[in-house]
């Protein structure tokens, strides 16, 4: 018997050969014509659906119907008032400009004669800057050969009464309750005081120097200056003093309580005293040139550390002639803004002057003033009647009264309404 080899590698007789391929042949013819059947109904399905059916494999060109409609090739099928419409973006508020305009003496009713009178007599004396804005502009700005509009002078103890701004701004927030609180509230260490008469301290004392803690600073005579200030801890030591007065019976003109009071209010808003200003204080009036010194601690030197330009000095004093609005906005709150500069204390009187909150009092030249006032002349005085503020910075050791000399012999006169000096 002859055999073949398929195609799987199995012998076949060869008369099985062909019934093989027969079958095969027929398996075929029915898979093809089952495959025709298949394509012809697939073909009247694909014509029911749609004669106008695009091929998939040509790429049709999309086009916005808003260029379609622009080019009249189509009419929107929406109602125009179906159409979302889209906000308009608000336009980003400009930021406030914070720099100073200078303007002639003469445009705010003030004599330039006299003014010129003053630089001549400032050439050569101790004083670094004077400066004197009305009615909001700056009319005059003398500086000694060297320095100039850029230039930071050491304020001293006029810092106090910027300490007392941002008091007023923590206690309009709510950080702090108010004047009548207690010291130890904020500072837990005064329980610690063996007197107890020291846990009665409240922060009224300390704003009007009337906390009764032995202290020499004021006049002349032994100082504790320099030993308050080469303390490991100033909080420590201010609290340590001896309590030489009832709280609230004596005034007695003190940088440890101011600084207490820094460091009260550093607990209050939980941040230091410059971090806060800058945010609340220097940023919106555009104090830029402010720097602060601290303590060992890092507790902000609220009674003596500012460091600043005559012109944000000025800025300051402009604020509080404003009570407190700088560019519409209330910065400082505007009750707080006349309290610190009113009467609080009688204080020492004599040519210094009554006690706000941190600010002092009097009459010159037959105006009422308030005014910061620094060691060795520093001043930023304040005159509401004239919408005037004239700035004075000076070096030292000299005597801090000096320099006062220039605005009430100078600038005041030159206000054409100003009376005879005192």
């Amino acid at each position: 018997m002859k055999y073949t080899v398929l195609n799987n590698g199995l012998k076949m007789p060869m008369e099985r050969v062909g019934v093989f391929q027969v079958q095969d042949k027929r398996k075929s013819f029915q898979v093809k014509k089952t495959v025709t059947v298949f394509l012809a109904v697939a073909f009247l399905l694909s014509a029911c659906s749609g004669a106008e059916e695009k091929s998939p494999d040509i790429p049709t060109p999309s086009f916005p119907a808003s260029s379609m409609q622009e080019a009249g090739v189509i009419e929107s099928s929406l109602p125009e008032e179906s159409l979302p419409e889209q906000e308009p973006v608000p336009e980003p508020e400009p930021e406030p400009d914070n720099s100073w305009q200078t303007d002639t003496p003469e445009n705010h009713g003030v004599d330039s004669a006299v003014l010129e009178q003053m630089h001549a007599a400032l050439e050569g004396a101790p004083v670094y800057a004077v400066l004197t804005a009305k009615d909001g502009v700056i009319i005059d700005e003398y500086y000694q050969e060297g320095y100039d509009e850029t230039s930071t002078f050491p304020f001293h103890s006029a810092s106090k009464s910027i300490t007392s701004a941002l008091f007023g701004i923590a206690m309009e927030e709510g950080a702090v309750g108010g004047v009548e609180d207690l010291l130890a509230d904020y500072l837990p260490a005064v329980m610690e005081q063996e007197d107890e008469r020291k846990h009665t301290l409240t922060l009224r004392h300390l704003l009007t120097h009337t906390s009764g803690l032995e202290w020499y600073e004021w006049g002349g005579g032994y100082s504790n200056w320099t030993e308050f200030r080469s303390a490991e801890n100033w909080v420590d030591y201010i609290l340590g003093r001896a309590l030489v007065a009832e709280p609230g019976s004596v005034f007695n003109y003190s940088t440890g309580n101011t600084h207490l009071l820094a460091a009260a209010v550093e607990k209050a808003v939980g941040r230091g005293l410059m971090d806060y200003a800058k945010e609340k204080l220097f940023g919106p009036l555009g104090m830029e040139s402010v720097t602060w010194g601290t303590d060992p601690q890092g507790i902000a030197d609220g009674g003596n550390g500012i460091v600043m330009s005559a012109r944000d000095a000025a800025r300051f004093g402009q604020l509080y002639l404003e009570g407190g609005v700088w560019h519409g906005e209330q910065i400082v709150p505007a009750e707080w803004a006349a309290e610190s500069t009113s009467v609080q204390d009688s204080g020492p009187g004599g040519s210094t002057g009554q006690y706000g909150y941190q600010w002092w009092i009097r009459s010159f030249n037959g105006y009422d003033t308030y005014y910061a006032f620094g060691a060795w002349g520093q001043y930023i005085l304040v005159v509401p009647e004239l919408e005037l503020v004239t700035v004075i910075a000076s070096p030292g050791p000299q005597s801090s009264y000096a320099s006062r000399a220039y605005f009430t012999d100078y600038v005041l006169p030159a206000c054409k309404e100003s009376g005879e000096a005192e």
